[in-house]
């Protein structure tokens, strides 16, 4: 039977090899020929480019194209932490890549996938910093450097962000309601699956019409484990992979 998983905010990294051994046992064992695997963003916890030759990014591009060769089909959006990842890499992987909303059924119902920093609203200094680096004359700017220079200028914005993080009230950088049922009505679907906040649970909102619509946020993943969210055609819910 053909399924669909759902995972995101892996943020691998050469630092986090546990969690890139994991995310490798996982795509040889977990998905079979012809499932569907969406990567709902921050796949890496940074990634500098499509021309990166380090040792993550070639062990990702390994193991993702060999689960394409096998038959997967291999669906990514991009995250806050790789809003540079982009053709090459997904031809290279065998993938398509996503726009920030991308609405296909799951579990019989129309769904929207998201990674879900757009819905945090509330964070009006986050939402600007996101619009410059996705900015395409930025991006292009930014990819002409060498490698090693984008090293030191990721490591020294990723530094920067975990210092403004840290003095941030936490409701701030969660989802806004209002903005949720925005998205929901704007893509007329009563079902949504996002991650990025990293406060898996299941959430009801209701929309304008009065009906009810179901928001699923997915969990990042952890050096030992990690749950994945497995759509058989009927059913969504979670499963656990354990390290091999």
């Amino acid at each position: 039977m053909t399924k669909q998983w759902f995972i995101s905010d892996l943020h691998l990294a050469i630092e986090r090899p546990h969690t890139l051994t994991l995310f490798e046992h996982f795509l040889s064992e977990f998905p079979d020929p012809g499932d569907r695997l969406f990567i709902l963003g921050d796949l890496f916890d940074v990634w500098i480019g499509d021309d990166d030759d380090a040792e993550l990014a070639k062990r990702v591009r390994t193991a993702l194209r060999a689960a394409s060769d096998r038959g997967v089909n291999l669906f990514i959006q991009r995250g806050n932490r790789d809003p540079v990842m982009g053709r090459r890499l997904m031809r290279e992987c065998g993938a398509k890549l996503l726009g920030d909303c991308f609405v296909t059924a799951v579990a019989g119902q129309q769904t929207l996938l998201m990674h879900g920093d757009l819905l945090c609203t509330d964070d009006v200094e986050y939402q600007k910093a996101r619009r410059r680096f996705r900015n395409p004359f930025f991006q292009w700017f930014m990819l002409r450097k060498p490698l090693q220079e984008r090293r030191r200028i990721v490591a020294g914005y990723r530094r920067r962000s975990r210092e403004v993080t840290a003095l941030k009230p936490a409701d701030i950088m969660d989802v806004n309601a209002d903005t949720i049922v925005r998205y929901l009505d704007k893509y007329r679907v009563k079902q949504l699956i996002h991650g990025h906040t990293h406060r898996p649970a299941r959430h009801e909102h209701r929309l304008p019409d009065g009906t009810v619509a179901t928001r699923l946020v997915l969990p990042e993943w952890h050096e030992a484990h990690a749950t994945v969210w497995m759509d058989d055609g009927k059913t969504l819910a979670p499963l656990r992979v354990d390290a091999a």
